[in-house]
């Protein structure tokens, strides 16, 4: 199978060659950790099986979250903390588009587009949402950046999970969407424009966006996704998918990559091959300001509102959340290492020595068979 480290260790040096003057440190680095990633360069641990006479060395994995070999358990683990905003009420999935006008801003500016993305569409569902014809109570929002269609261009959005109803101002009783409606997208988008457009005008950037954009009509989804498991099971990939996985790179050859995706519009699954530094263009630009928080948490769900999401639990009559360790274990959070086993015998094997790296140190615990 063809991997993007593989791609990264054959074109990486000549694109840093030739771009390595204008890229970030944070694309800098997630080349570096991926091209490193399960290999000596990060040491590891060595094991034997007496019974096979097998030696086999486990490399430290980069944990990079960009890395396609590092996403792997995450989303589970991810499900297994989020026990407390289960409620008992349909779910619907929100999705915000920045317009195209704005996008090669939004690449030049990440860090400050990408926020006044998640604020301001959180902003505007949480004003819609407490208008008495829609739900007219506080609503909660548990919100994802994503920035690529699946043919790796660039197209940055926010996905939110947001039940289907919202607690009451005097915190007494819940008030519920009706079935398959949570608020109009019409409005909601309008909405949505307005508050971006005040935001950015406080900012130096506003004069560079084309003036046409603030009166045309900007894109939101809306859909119900179920119960609170389904929900977040639905957004849970969206939080630990990278750009591209391994499994979608069919070829590399000739310096031309191919890869396959889904086409959205006709539901089909096609094959694209550009340029390996092409690939290495499309995929970067993917990768986030370092410190920069893709999953946001709004109204009940937010921490500082976790006394009013217990009062909305109450309301519905749902129990408490489990405590925590009882209630990871269905999701299947690995709360120890797993046994190295030999491939030929399958038992255990024995540690050995410890491999040092020969360049940076990994994250603390961040072990992984190659």
């Amino acid at each position: 199978m063809i991997e993007v480290a593989e791609i990264l260790r054959q074109y990486g040096p000549s694109y840093r060659e030739q771009f390595g003057s204008r890229m970030l440190p944070s694309h800098q680095r997630a080349m570096q950790d991926i091209e490193q990633c399960r290999t000596e360069a990060l040491g590891g641990h060595v094991y034997y099986c007496p019974d096979c006479d097998q030696i086999r060395y486990s490399y430290h994995s980069c944990q990079n979250r960009h890395c396609p070999k590092c996403q792997h358990d995450a989303a589970q683990q991810w499900l297994a903390r989020q026990q407390e905003l289960l409620l008992p009420v349909p779910y619907f999935l929100l999705t915000f588009t920045l317009p195209e006008a704005l996008r090669s801003l939004a690449h030049s500016h990440q860090q400050l587009i990408y926020t006044l993305l998640f604020r301001t569409s959180a902003a505007a569902t949480q004003e819609l949402a407490q208008d008495p014809r829609f739900v007219g109570g506080q609503i909660g929002l548990v919100g994802v950046l994503q920035t690529w269609t699946r043919d790796l261009l660039y197209h940055p959005h926010v996905h939110y999970v947001v039940p289907g109803g919202g607690l009451s101002a005097d915190g007494t009783h819940w008030r519920r969407a009706r079935n398959h409606f949570l608020v109009h997208v019409k409005p909601l988008s309008r909405l949505f424009r307005a508050k971006f457009r005040d935001a950015l005008r406080l900012t130096p950037l506003f004069h560079e966006v084309p003036s046409g954009v603030w009166a045309q009509e900007w894109v939101v989804h809306c859909q119900p996704v179920g119960d609170g498991v389904a929900a977040l099971k639905y957004l849970a990939p969206y939080i630990f998918r990278i750009a591209i996985s391994n499994r979608r790179i069919l070829r590399l050859a000739h310096g031309q990559v191919t890869f396959v995706y889904q086409d959205a519009h006709h539901d089909k699954r096609k094959t694209c091959t550009i340029s390996a530094e092409e690939f290495l263009r499309r995929f970067l630009q993917h990768v986030l300001p370092k410190g920069f928080v893709k999953v946001r948490y709004y109204g009940l769900f937010s921490p500082g509102h976790r006394r009013r999401l217990q009062q909305a639990r109450q309301c519905l009559g749902a129990p408490s959340p489990l405590p925590r360790n009882a209630a990871d274990l269905p999701f299947g959070e690995v709360l120890h290492p797993p046994v190295v086993r030999c491939p030929t015998c399958g038992k255990g094997m024995q540690w050995v020595q410890t491999l040092p790296p020969k360049s940076r140190s990994p994250p603390k615990g961040a072990s992984a068979l190659p």
